[in-house]
């Protein structure tokens, strides 16, 4: 059975760092994991996904050049770098699993609770 359960969330300042972490179980070669995110009267957005497989990864053009995902195989989570936060980041991150590698949400068939971020100016 797959579990994904987020942590990491948090309040920053503008400018500063958070790194949100997936616990993953019952993952296999297969599945993509992905981060989305939805702030308040949003559609929820995007952010970046990679393989669970590890490899090559893939960040919307927002977050580009300040986000980074990547795989702790010792931990098995799929983590979030963020930088230089903006308050536009603000929203509850969400890990998801599909087997799809794909930016839609509709593909990504396990979602954990989500972790709330919040970017004060």
């Amino acid at each position: 059975q797959v579990q994904l359960v987020e942590s990491g969330g948090g309040l920053v300042q503008a400018g500063g760092s958070l790194r949100l972490s997936c616990a993953t179980s019952g993952l296999t070669f297969y599945y993509n994991v992905g981060w989305f995110r939805q702030a308040p009267g949003k559609e929820r957005e995007f952010v970046a996904r990679m393989p669970w497989s590890g490899g090559s990864t893939y960040v919307a053009d927002s977050v580009k050049g300040r986000f980074t995902i990547s795989k702790d195989n010792a931990k098995n989570t799929v983590d979030l770098q963020m930088n230089s936060l903006k308050p536009e980041d603000a929203a509850v991150y969400y890990c998801a699993a599909g087997f799809r590698a794909t930016t839609r949400s509709t593909e990504y068939a396990y979602w954990g609770q989500g972790t709330q971020v919040t970017v004060s100016s």
